[in-house]
């Protein structure tokens, strides 16, 4: 057999670049992790786990500021992008899949791209996080001026996500990014950054716990603000969900009963009568107009059941 010298090995191994994040830190509270009862396992992960929301408070004024400018953007016909590799792109999917069924929101609002392709989802694809043409190559595609690109990297430095920044960027969209490493050298390179410090995993490295938590109330508190701002909540309840099963129509019957005082019969009828579409139902038993006018003044105030109530009144 030949020798090996180390110089080949170095040549010929991929590439490895070591992440500073706070997340590939070890964490001195599970040092002991494999030594541990199954019982004090799972007690560290609770502990650890109980930082995070305490965590996303603290970047509640940039979550705040990403919603304005998803706002804006939806409002001018424009969308919003996710870009994301691994757990933090299969968090950008998942977030973007409820929108649909829960606001009835346009399917085109909301977009979300995930390093590898749909294979990621369910496996890893090798390099496809490390592809920083292949992020900016979808941007080109799909990604235009006015558009909000949110990306999704825990470490914040993921070669995929950054080139889908610059290359948004260029093409003159809103860029955002969303980590677990508050000092993450690209946030100088997007107009809002969202640096969560969820501090090192239990699991060191292993971004699927305290970051991926982060991410996916980040992204819970982001999409529902925004369609809270564009009318598709009244007061606290789904006004625009789409009934796809039977625990969904009795919601909506449950919803305009809560909403209006009403009966689940004189709820059931109106919700006949406008054509299931539970808006329009809860417009008519509000105001007491019909179904028609109901329609109209949600049309004319841009779909907000408050603007279309004040037409109403008015």
């Amino acid at each position: 057999m030949t020798a090996v010298e180390p110089d080949e090995v170095a040549d010929t191994a991929p590439p490895a670049i070591r992440v500073g994040a706070p997340t590939e830190r070890r964490n001195p509270r599970s040092v002991d992790l494999d030594l541990m009862t199954t019982r004090d396992v799972v007690t560290v992960i609770n502990e650890a786990d109980r930082r995070v929301p305490a965590a996303v408070a603290g970047v509640l004024d940039q979550i705040a500021a990403t919603v304005d400018l998803a706002v804006v953007a939806l409002r001018a016909g424009h969308r919003v992008h996710y870009f994301g590799a691994g757990t933090s792109g299969r968090l950008g999917v998942l977030d973007v899949a409820e929108l649909a069924p829960t606001f009835n929101s346009p399917r085109h609002w909301f977009c979300a791209h995930l390093a590898g392709g749909t294979e990621a989802m369910w496996r890893a694809v090798e390099n496809a996080e490390d592809d920083d043409r292949g992020g900016a190559a979808e941007v080109a595609e799909c990604v235009d001026a006015g558009d909000v690109v949110v990306g999704l990297a825990a470490s914040g430095r993921t070669p995929y996500v950054l080139g889908a920044l610059a290359a948004a960027r260029a093409k003159g969209a809103a860029t955002v990014l969303l980590c677990a490493n508050p000092e993450a050298e690209a946030a100088r390179s997007v107009d809002v950054f969202i640096g969560v410090d969820t501090g090192p995993e239990v699991v060191t490295g292993s971004t699927r716990m305290k970051a991926g938590t982060a991410q996916k109330l980040v992204l819970n508190t982001f999409s529902t603000a925004v369609m809270v701002r564009l009318g598709r909540v009244y007061s606290n309840l789904m006004i625009d969900m789409v009934a796809t099963n039977a625990k969904l129509r009795g919601r909506m019957i449950s919803i305009l009963m809560e909403a209006t005082g009403c009966s689940e019969e004189i709820s059931r009828r109106a919700l006949h009568e406008a054509d299931g579409d539970l808006k329009t139902a809860l417009v008519s038993l509000v105001s007491g107009a019909g179904v028609s006018a109901a329609r109209a003044a949600l049309a004319r105030s841009e779909h907000h059941v408050r603007d279309a109530l004040a037409l109403l009144a008015s």
